[in-house]
């Protein structure tokens, strides 16, 4: 796993050992990059269920210019605070332990983009996206990655499902505020 552009360009960055944490494919990294290249620069990106932070490094990386990592695992924060360490981004990260869908409820925080990969068939992505609409800026995206066989639906918080991306067994699902709001 690796940073794959941008002022960290090349670094690789660890995982955390273990079946918890699902590291995203490169192919899948890059693919969701690409599609909001134009969004990156100067962006506030929150990357919840973080495991290693992979997510957030790129999109730091790529010129945000901040990032949140949140999640439960002392495992996953200590790993990404190595990852984070590795890149230099200390001064623009903000690494939170806590349970994504408390933290969705409870930040008055606003993002341009947030990326929601929690482990798979939990029902976690589900109940994070219901209330990730509240804290995504006008203008924003919230980007899901979960399994094709996993339905989301096509409207949520007032945010719509405008694109779906199949990846083999992945889909990365983006969500905007619908056109003229």
């Amino acid at each position: 796993m690796r940073v794959i552009t941008g002022s960290a360009r090349g670094r690789r960055l660890e995982s955390p050992n273990g079946s918890d944490v699902r590291p995203t494919a490169d192919a899948v990294k890059e693919s969701v990059f690409s599609i909001i290249q134009f969004d990156i620069e100067g962006c506030v990106f929150l990357d919840a269920f973080a495991g290693s932070g992979q997510m957030g490094i790129e999109a730091l990386s790529r010129g945000a210019y901040k990032a949140y990592f949140i999640d439960s695992s002392k495992k996953s924060l200590e790993t990404v605070k190595r990852n984070v360490g590795i890149c230099g981004f200390e001064s623009k990260a903000e690494i939170r332990a806590s349970d994504t869908v408390a933290f969705l409820a409870g930040t008055t925080e606003r993002f341009d983009i947030v990326f929601l990969d929690p482990p798979y068939r939990t029902g976690l992505l589900q109940k994070a996206l219901e209330l990730a609409p509240r804290t995504v800026k006008p203008s924003g995206y919230i980007i899901c990655e979960h399994p094709t066989d996993e339905k989301l639906p096509e409207i949520t918080g007032g945010f719509a499902l405008k694109k779906s991306y199949r990846y083999g067994r992945i889909m990365i699902s983006i969500y905007a505020e619908p056109e003229g709001q």
